[in-house]
């Protein structure tokens, strides 16, 4: 009579198939690992100079226990090696790693004494080949090796994983030693019951092992997770997820919104099922999928996209184009072709797209190449499709509105992890666009808590956190491009500085503030409403051909990409000297005029905005493909400057207002405003218009007239009191 049925447990059989086969299978994993024996010692690129065995014991004597393979020179060696790799890894993989380890083993003798046992080496692959979206990973390429492009957005903290278990029973102390885990995700099954038949005891119980931990063998793994790349995602959806398995010697390569290209085996793993409910059998053969990195590689310059993917001639038309003589308004004209005039803000935009030089100093510090601009003013005045431009031009870009934007958003958040119950960091909007372009609407809805979150992301480029015990700095090397209103909707002259409601420590880290208002002219209302006319019917005929001089925006974006790779260009000597003497004569201009007004200008100058010249001159520079910003770049910067940030300083007020930038209109201002208050007394009431007509007889332009009663209105030394009256109270 059989005995055991009766046994609560789970049964198993011993049938494996036949051994023939089994010894086939190993005779074929032997001649595999020879021929990958070979390919470490004999690969050599034709000068004898023996590239993987001396990169092994190079790295070996250095106590680095791993092996940097291309998988191009595995095909080139052998094809059919380099094909059993590719469709499956995890059998070949660990063969590989046995043969690097016995290579190790011949070519390190003699070791010192104590370092007898070879070490464990792992074997990293490398490839040239085409990567794979997040979206077209699909159960086809299950168990094969993938290389996928992305952004890493959290990584969760150092842990051990077992390789090796020993196992020993409660009831009789027999103890298993090495039992391999599979590498991964996987687990191991705990055996249920002990088969150890010792005469005169009592058969063990059910689940009778426990872990030796102290003979267990472990390796480090870490936790990641992959986001694709901003410009992937289709418009309306949400970005895809990966989870990582990063082991030994790929832990720590990476940090939170590092852009990284990951070779590795696309693997599953069981869902996690706590509560056993026995009515729930839809989960039963479901498995999640994530992904065994066996190679990885950062895009540690945060330039954006790689540029190796141009061929000769196109790098050759690129070169070309930048030699063209007038580049610089041809790539103005070319940014956001279809939006009428604002060709100094178009200038901005071209200058901040390139960016300046990015300087490491010699103390360790670092000044940032990135320009930033702010455009302030009317609704209505395309500052969003300025932005929207943007965001399709620069290689990298991530766009973002205001009010739905927090400081977590921006910058980064620390989130506890539902698996681990730990506390992992995801990188916001401005480590995502590490390397390209912040575009933020509705700028001025933010709200104030979380507008400062993002100063030292704007100047130092870096985001510090100190948040649930995790202290690190994250990487934000992008420039910021904002749109704002201002604070009564419209943009009111009378008001003057009231209209910015943004504080000076922001407005300093801004390198170009743009005022944009909706002026009433009818000539250029006429001309603007023809060229909208003219955009909305001819709609199709602008995406098909550009108009002439203009880049094609596909053009475009790999120029910016070229430029901002091959190109860091710096001041010459002679247009240093320039404007180191135009920026004393700048402070001295804000010193006199805040003396003359009795105010503070409300955006200040100081070495931020001489820096911001600076930057501005070198994108020039950095256009043309030149080495050097000449003294024609720093005209350019210090005009760029004048109508941008200069003229926002002192809007509202006598000086740089409406258009009256020159020292004679506002001595014509200064001369108007003093003969009104010599010809009426305190506390007489005349007539608004009996005002105008009588300076108007004197050859004074109502402009002017109207300007300085704006100006003595905002003072409070006049007063409306009726329609049409005005009543001076001048102090």
């Amino acid at each position: 009579m059989e005995t055991g049925f009766d046994d609560a447990g789970i049964f198993y059989s011993d049938n494996f198939g036949d051994s023939q086969q089994a010894d086939d299978q190993q005779i074929d994993r032997q001649q595999v690992q020879r021929r990958l024996k070979q390919f470490i010692r004999e690969f050599h690129e034709g000068n004898f100079s023996y590239r993987y065995r001396d990169q092994l014991k190079r790295q070996y004597n250095l106590k680095q226990y791993w092996l940097d393979v291309d998988l191009d020179d595995v095909g080139s060696f052998d094809e059919s090696l380099a094909d059993k790799i590719l469709k499956e890894p995890s059998e070949h993989l660990p063969l590989f790693e046995n043969a690097a380890k016995e290579v190790a083993d011949e070519i390190t003798r003699p070791r010192p004494e104590g370092e007898e046992e070879v070490q464990d080496i792992q074997v990293m692959l490398t490839s040239a080949s085409n990567a794979c979206g997040l979206r077209d990973l699909k159960s086809d390429q299950m168990s094969r090796l993938v290389k996928i492009p992305g952004i890493v957005i959290a990584a969760s903290a150092i842990k051990s994983k077992a390789t090796r278990l020993a196992i020993q029973c409660r009831s009789c102390a027999n103890v298993i030693n090495n039992i391999q885990v599979k590498p991964g995700l996987e687990g191991y099954a705990m055996p249920r019951k002990c088969n150890t038949e010792q005469a005169g005891r009592p058969k063990c119980p059910i689940d009778p092992f426990f872990i030796i931990p102290d003979k267990c063998k472990c390796n480090d793994f870490q936790i990641l997770k992959l986001q694709e790349a901003p410009e992937d995602v289709p418009n309306g959806e949400m970005p895809r997820h990966l989870q990582l398995y990063a082991d030994r010697y790929l832990c720590d390569k990476v940090v939170p919104g590092n852009r990284v290209t990951i070779i590795g085996v696309y693997s599953i793993k069981k869902t996690a099922n706590p509560k056993r409910n026995t009515r729930d059998k839809v989960n039963v053969g479901i498995r999640l999928p994530y992904f065994r990195m066996v190679g990885v590689k950062v895009d540690t310059d945060g330039t954006g996209r790689s540029t190796n993917t141009l061929t000769p001639i196109e790098e050759e038309d690129l070169r070309r184009l930048a030699a063209s003589p007038n580049i610089y308004e041809t790539i103005a004209k070319s940014v956001a072709p279809s939006i009428f005039g604002s060709l100094d803000m178009k200038k901005a935009i071209a200058c901040l797209l390139f960016g300046g030089a990015r300087k490491r100093l010699p103390d360790g510090l670092t000044r940032r190449g990135d320009i930033n601009i702010l455009m302030l003013g009317d609704p209505g005045t395309a500052k969003s499709q300025l932005l929207k431009f943007v965001e399709r031009c620069s290689p990298i870009a991530v766009y973002t509105s205001g009010k739905g934007s927090s400081a977590a958003g921006l910058t980064a958040s620390v989130m506890r992890d539902p698996a681990s119950r730990g506390f992992v960091m995801e990188g916001g909007a401005m480590v995502l666009a590490d390397g390209g372009v912040v575009c933020i609407d509705e700028f001025d809805k933010m709200r104030e808590d979380d507008r400062v979150a993002i100063h030292e992301a704007m100047e130092q480029q870096t985001i510090s956190i100190a948040k649930a015990g995790i202290t690190t700095t994250l990487n934000s090397r992008c420039s910021v491009l904002a749109a704002a209103n201002s604070v009564f909707g419209r943009w009111d002259d009378i008001k003057g500085a009231e209209n910015i409601d943004f504080m000076p420590t922001i407005l300093s880290r801004f390198d170009m503030i743009f005022i944009v208002k909706d002026e009433h002219d009818e000539h250029r209302d006429m001309t603007l409403a023809k060229h909208v006319m003219n955009v909305h019917l001819n709609a199709l005929q602008r995406s098909e051909a550009s108009q002439e001089g203009e880049i094609p925006l596909a053009t475009l974006k790999k120029y910016i990409a070229y430029c901002r790779n091959k190109c860091g260009p710096r001041l010459s000597e002679e247009a240093a000297e320039k404007l180191k003497n135009r920026y004393v004569l700048m402070r001295n201009s804000a010193s006199e005029y805040e003396r003359e007004t009795g105010k503070k200008v409300s955006i200040p100058i100081t070495v931020r905005q001489l820096e911001a010249i600076i930057r501005i001159a070198e994108s020039q520079a950095k256009m043309r493909l030149a080495p050097f910003a000449t003294d024609a770049d720093v005209d350019e910067a210090l005009r760029l400057f004048q109508v941008s940030t200069l003229d926002a300083a002192t809007s509202g007020n006598l000086a740089g207002a409406e258009g009256f930038t020159t020292q004679e209109d506002q001595e014509l201002l200064s001369r108007i405003e003093k003969q009104i208050k010599r010809r009426f007394v305190i506390g007489s009431q005349v007539s608004e218009h009996a005002i105008v007509q009588d300076f108007t007889r004197q050859k004074y332009s109502e402009r002017a007239i109207y300007k300085v009663l704006a100006l003595m209105l905002r003072r409070g030394e006049l007063q409306h009191r009726m329609q049409r009256k005005v009543l001076f109270r001048v102090k």
